[in-house]
Parts: structure tokens; sequence; C-alpha cells
């Protein structure tokens, strides 16, 4: 557990951009401790795939010693922040599923691992942002799931090379591993079918996007505009997904600076009017675990 480095800035810069970015509008101390709990999610994601072994046992080891140990520093940091550990046990639950052959069946199962995996991080961010109305709880789950969605449409290709499938199998029926990672050469209609899924993810996860803003009226104001422009970062991979139209790109997508700097800009404009916008939130999934923690 000595490798973690807590309110490690330098962490968030180099493997969370689009939260990095989003930072630079938050409190100071409030950025600290946003790349504190980035720094712990990050330490166990490295864990699980840090090579093709099964790191489940070790993944459970750690969590146990957590839950053990009130003077372990990612217990402390939980206990001070109100975090329950029953959260961060969900996201060790998704980063073991991981650890086996994933293929997600329909969208059901895509949304549940989507909040072990994402959605727990943003119930436990909200804690650390210090939103103490329950309503919120949903909101910010979904905007973990809208961002692990963007996650997955943007990483199909590396996730195949790594034996992962989160595309359902019911949006990509006779598409096999090898269809995905290069293996196999795709015709075009298999390249539309893969392209079409990627899509259809992209377009499920605007409207947990949606959501998710639905919560921002229960963030203290100070620290409303960080989060409303890191989320719309990351949105905006999705996005430019989409301008490939049916083309199943291979290659990862990324931001540039200039394409951050006009969403934020975007962000700053449409935030001034969110009162008038009213996002509301809209009962699309069955009720998860924690969700009324």
């Amino acid at each position: 557990m000595q490798k973690i480095k807590f309110n490690s800035l330098e962490d968030l810069k180099k493997e969370g951009k689009s939260f990095y970015w989003g930072s630079f509008f938050l409190p100071r101390k409030l950025r600290n401790n946003v790349a504190t709990l980035y720094s712990i999610c990050r330490y166990f994601d490295n864990i699980a795939d840090h090579d093709d072994k099964d790191r489940s046992a070790q993944l459970k080891k750690l969590i146990n010693e957590i839950k053990k140990n009130k003077e372990n520093k990612v217990n402390k940091f939980f206990n001070e922040n109100k975090i329950d550990l029953s959260i961060f046990d969900d996201l060790i639950k998704g980063l073991i599923t991981d650890q086996s052959l994933i293929r997600i069946q329909n969208e059901r199962e895509l949304v549940i691992y989507s909040y072990r995996v994402a959605g727990t991080v943003g119930l436990m961010m909200s804690k650390v942002i210090g939103i103490t109305n329950p309503k919120s709880t949903s909101a910010a789950i979904d905007l973990g799931i809208a961002m692990q969605m963007t996650n997955i449409a943007r990483d199909v290709h590396e996730d195949a090379k790594m034996n992962r499938i989160y595309l359902p199998n019911m949006w990509i029926p006779n598409i096999d591993l090898n269809f995905l990672n290069g293996k196999k050469k795709l015709n075009l209609k298999q390249n539309e079918v893969i392209s079409g899924a990627i899509h259809n993810i992209i377009n499920l996860s605007e409207k947990y996007y949606n959501n998710g803003f639905s919560g921002l009226k229960y963030i203290p104001f100070k620290k409303r505009l960080g989060i409303f422009i890191a989320a719309n970062v990351y949105r905006g991979i999705g996005i430019k997904i989409k301008r490939s139209k049916k083309n199943y790109l291979k290659k990862r997508i990324y931001l540039n600076f200039f394409e951050k700097l006009l969403i934020s800009l975007r962000s700053i404009f449409i935030f001034i009017f969110i009162p008038i916008i009213n996002y509301k939130y809209s009962k699309i999934r069955e009720t998860l675990p924690n969700e009324k923690i």
C-alpha cells in the first residue's frame, strides 16, 4: 500500500487528463482531495490491469487489509470524507470481474459493470466534494456510468487486445474477439455493426450524462463548474468518435488542447444558463447497490 501517492496531481495529470483539466476550476483543497481519490482508484486499477495474471486474490487481500486497519491511509481518507467502504468494495468487485473473460451480454450487464468500476467513483467523488443531499446519489452514480461508457466506446480495440469485450453481445451478433482486436479482417457490414454498437453506447451515455448534470444543483456552488467542465470534456471524446460515422476506429481518440479549450468555454457559457435549462433526472435503470447511502 506504500506505493499509493496521496495528493498526487502528477498522477491526475498523467492518467486522468479530463479530470486534471477540470480540476483547475476547483478550489485548491478540493483539487488535492480529488487527486487523492483518483490516485487510490488508479492504484487498484493498475493492479487489476498490470498483466494477464489473475489478480483477484491480491485485490481481495488489499481490500480486507483496508477494512480491518483503521490506521490504514486509505481507510483514514475514506473516513475523513465520509465514504462508506462498501462503495469501494463494489469498485473492487468490478476490477475482479476484469480478471476473467469479459463478455457483456446486454444493456443491463453493461450498466451494472459500469456502476462497479465508475459509478462507484462518482458516488465517492460526491462525498469528497461535500454533497450531503441524499437525492444526489443517483445523479453521481449516473455521471460515473456515463464516463465509463465513453471509456468503453473509446477503447474497444485496446480492450479486445486484453481479451475483453464490453460492447453488449446483443449489439454485435456474430462479431468475435478476433474481429475487434484486428486479427481477422472486417468486411463492410461487420465494420458497420461494430461502429453502430459504439454509437449506441455513446447515445446511451448521453442519457446518463444528462442524469448526472441533474445533480449539479446539489454541488456547493464554488465546486460546481469544475465538475461540469470535466464531465463535458470527457463527453466530448464520445462526440468526436461519432464523427467517424460508420468507421470502426482502432486508434484511441483524444481531445487536443484547443478542443478542450473550446468545450470548456462552451461549458462556462452553458453553466450560466443551467438554472434555466433545469436538467431533470430520468429513471433509466434499476436501483443499484449503495445508491441509498
